[in-house]
């Protein structure tokens, strides 16, 4: 790649949403990236080592390297951050979510560089306010878990800034499932924890309900599958890239710069989540319930829907893939085959 060539940045492109993203544009011939992430973690290896790229940065090394050699960036998708919502020290997430998300914000404002940046539906805590991409509500919500707070935070700095980057976008991610997540551990999707228990032992576990107005196994959250979320980040930075022809996307105009939700628009149930899994396995359900964890029971969200009406009133026509095909395909094309 020669010097004055001009590249992508991913952070946490050896976790699950990055490592995808990379994938993504290695699909349409890009090999300008240069991967951000802690590359030491051993698990995460497979995410990333047969991908396309120009260059691996450390995460730590990322505004030295930037400093060293001023390379041109087109744009920078800031996936990485510290996403465990069981890990309670918000000092942890402040450094990562924050801290480290504000430089980035900053380089890409004294560099004028697009940046597109991962948010949470972790933001919105119980839905007392409603899960609307709405700037006017941003400072009254009540994440339930720090990992919510630090990303609500930086999601308020980020709207109290005069100073910004040309064109930017922050993505509430709400329940994203799909292939490259084995390294999660507890915090994997729900899909893969299915599949493991399925072929451990035959059945699912599932959370019994601790609300009355729900029954066990119907709390609802609103499931994306990975291949819609890199879908609608790609489609970002084309429409933020200067020159875009008007009739492929539509230039992204300042009046786009903000918060967006990303998810599919429509809840399902977790038995719904669980069914497709088992069908993806051609096997009949099996589902037992099992108390909540007394660490979780207080901040978990029994309901999410993202409000999609903002995204698509910038433009963003394509479709989003249903659970029961979402599923069938991470199941049948990823689980069975890689395990």
């Amino acid at each position: 790649m020669p010097e004055n060539a001009s590249y992508i940045i991913v952070t946490g492109a050896a976790g699950f949403i990055g490592s995808c993203m990379v994938e993504h544009l290695n699909t349409l011939e890009y090999r300008n990236l240069v991967l951000v992430d802690d590359f030491g973690v051993e698990a995460k290896r497979k995410n990333w080592e047969q991908k396309g790229y120009a260059h691996l940065v450390e995460r730590y090394n990322l505004f030295d390297w930037l400093s060293l050699h001023e390379p041109t960036i087109e744009c920078i998708i800031h996936l990485g951050a510290r996403t465990d919502t069981t890990e309670f020290d918000y000092s942890i997430h402040e450094e990562l979510n924050v801290e480290y998300s504000k430089s980035v914000w900053k380089y890409c404002t004294e560099k004028q560089v697009p940046l597109i940046y991962a948010s949470s539906a972790a933001t919105y805590g119980a839905g007392e306010l409603g899960y609307n991409d709405d700037h006017g509500v941003v400072e009254k919500l009540q994440p339930l878990n720090p990992y919510g707070i630090s990303k609500n935070e930086f999601d308020k700095w980020a709207l109290q800034q005069t100073n910004t980057p040309p064109c930017w976008a922050g993505l509430k991610f709400f329940n994203v499932y799909g292939p490259n997540e084995y390294h999660k551990g507890r915090m994997a999707s729900v899909i893969r924890h299915a599949f493991n228990q399925i072929k451990n032992v035959g059945y699912v576990k599932l959370f019994k309900s601790h609300r009355p107005d729900f029954k066990d196994g119907e709390q609802l959250r609103d499931f994306v599958y990975v291949k819609d979320v890199v879908n609608v980040i790609e489609w970002m930075r084309q429409a933020m890239s200067k020159g875009l022809p008007s009739e492929v996307h539509g230039p992204w105009s300042i009046g786009y710069n903000g918060l967006y939700n990303l998810g599919t628009g429509e809840a399902r149930t977790f038995i719904d989540l669980v069914k497709a899994s088992f069908s993806g396995l051609d096997m009949k359900p099996e589902i037992q319930y099992i108390d909540m964890p007394d660490d979780i029971r207080d901040k978990y969200q029994y309901f999410t829907e993202a409000n999609m009406q903002k995204l698509r009133s910038i433009g963003y026509k394509a479709p989003f893939t249903s659970l029961e095909a979402g599923v069938d395909d991470y199941v049948r094309n990823y689980l069975r085959t890689l395990g």
